[in-house]
């Protein structure tokens, strides 16, 4: 993760400086991993819940219900776990939304933030991401902070934090999921 920018000059110009970004481990990811990409694979278009968010020639946000994706549950419990943890809360208190994101050769993901309900903490999980697939950029006040994404890491921000995803510049699917937690 680096940043760029200058943070001075512009104070109380933006909402945030230096925003909390945090990274949590998802124990036996190289695992699960391969499994979410077979389930992603191996889904019709019939399978989607709901597709959202119809930009440059794809849709952003793909939703499937929580039992047709097996191998997400143990993700889904410990971005549970860690959000507890960082909210301080109790995780009883607290509930996940998720949809994949799946971006191939030549596709990026639009500026956007994810303030549109009730959430507390968003996060992103990375599960298959090749080199040259694409930073995270999150735009935080006056600095830029890019995110190389790696298969297995789980990264929590601000929901109302705005980021964008680069053009995926490698020869492979960037496949991750995008996570909103919020009060039970």
């Amino acid at each position: 993760m680096s940043t760029t920018g200058d943070p001075s000059g512009q104070e109380g110009t933006a909402p945030w400086c230096s925003a909390p970004i945090r990274q949590c481990t998802v124990p036996g990811a190289a695992g699960l991993n391969p499994a979410i990409v077979a389930t992603y694979r191996a889904t019709g278009p019939d399978d989607w819940s709901r597709r959202t968010h119809y930009i440059g020639g794809r849709f952003e946000n793909l939703y499937l219900e929580r039992e047709h994706i097996p191998a997400l549950m143990p993700v889904l419990d410990q971005v549970l776990v860690c959000a507890a943890r960082l909210l301080d809360r109790p995780i009883e208190s607290l509930r996940c939304g998720f949809w994949l994101n799946a971006m191939e050769p030549g596709q990026n993901t639009s500026e956007h933030t994810h303030e549109e309900n009730d959430e507390l903490l968003s996060a992103v999980y990375y599960v298959d991401a090749a080199e040259d697939a694409g930073d995270l950029i999150l735009y935080d006040g006056p600095l830029t902070i890019r995110c190389t994404p790696q298969s297995g890491t789980l990264l929590f921000f601000p929901p109302d934090l705005p980021h964008a995803v680069e053009t995926n510049r490698s020869e492979r699917l960037r496949l991750s999921i995008g996570i909103n937690i919020g009060p039970a």
